[in-house]
């Protein structure tokens, strides 16, 4: 990398760090250029920014950020994924750490607290933003087609017992 470039590539990292809530770092040793440009396409799915960085850099990048505890585990050949959901970002990493035995996760970040690659593994089996909206939706919306049946029911049975009044005769 050109000398003149790392000021940005660090301004550039150090953005990534302050824009975001949830970072995952992960190593790809050995994979190849069609797998990582799948998991670049599968981050942007999941409106995460994925980066290859150099660990120097992104340790003075990671200063005054939330980040910044990431300093222990910048080692080996790192990729960075950053979002603001950290369920969709850790359900493709994860998926894709299941897939690709040369992805590992090593840690991620969620509001400047350090998380293992076990714990963001839970987060990948949680249920993403979208779901939970759809379930609460679906709770809320629950009494209410209650109430509307227990209210049309008594109409409904007493057009039933009409009718079958009528059919009798």
């Amino acid at each position: 990398m050109l000398k003149a470039r790392k000021p940005e590539v660090v301004a550039e990292l150090n953005s990534l760090f302050n824009d975001n809530s949830f970072v995952v770092i992960a190593h790809q040793t050995g994979l190849t250029v069609q797998q990582s440009g799948d998991l670049r396409v599968k981050m942007r799915g999941a409106n995460a920014t994925f980066r290859v960085a150099k660990n120097t850099l992104a340790r003075l990048a990671a200063k005054g950020t939330p980040c910044e505890v990431l300093d222990s585990v910048l080692k080996g050949p790192t990729t960075i994924a950053a979002a603001n959901d950290p369920v969709a970002v850790a359900k493709v990493a994860a998926e894709f750490a299941k897939a690709n035995d040369k992805f590992t996760i090593v840690a991620g970040v969620m509001d400047g607290k350090l998380l293992s690659a076990a714990e963001v593994q839970v987060l990948a089996t949680l249920p993403s933003l979208d779901q939970l909206r759809g379930k609460i939706i679906g709770i809320v919306l629950a009494p209410a087609t209650k109430i509307a049946g227990i209210v049309q029911a008594p109409a409904a049975q007493l057009a039933r017992v009409v009718g079958a009044f009528a059919n009798k005769s």
